[in-house]
């Protein structure tokens, strides 16, 4: 049978999926090293992800891993309760990078604000997508037939 999907997934959604996969994986491979190997690598490897949360050890890193999978999984299969968690770590993520670029643009520090500057732009750019209503539309539950 050739049945076509009548609900496919945008291509901006697959790469915000991409993206929190990407970022889970990254977390998860430095948890488990953490875990396997203490000391191998320093917990300052998650800040630019965890904005702190480093602090409370490899499993936060597992955790929050976990949390960017599940988001992930759930954008791929057009899930709306991880669209809006998907729009609240990017919400987020915009709020715990306000301090950092505030001090960086008081010190004058280029890098600092270059890159606040771009995860700040990268979320909102997520948020922004994933609100609009052509979108959310995608999310929507077919209505059954029967």
């Amino acid at each position: 049978m050739n049945e076509s999907n009548p609900n496919p997934t945008p291509s901006g959604v697959r790469a915000i999926a991409a993206l929190f996969a990407l970022s889970g994986i990254y977390l998860a491979i430095c948890g488990l090293l953490m875990l396997a190997r203490p000391g191998l690598i320093s917990m300052t490897v998650g800040a630019p992800l965890l904005f702190g949360l480093e602090l409370a050890g490899p499993y936060m890193f597992l955790l929050i891993a976990v949390a960017a999978g599940g988001i992930a999984w759930g954008l791929i299969r057009l899930n709306n309760i991880m669209r809006h968690a998907a729009i609240l770590a990017a919400c987020a993520g915009i709020v715990m990078l306000v301090p950092p670029v505030s001090g960086a643009v008081v010190a004058v520090r280029l890098k600092g604000l270059v890159l606040g500057g771009l995860g700040i732009i990268i979320r909102v750019m997520v948020a922004w997508y994933l609100s609009q209503e052509h979108v959310a539309d995608h999310f929507q539950v077919p209505s059954r037939t029967t």
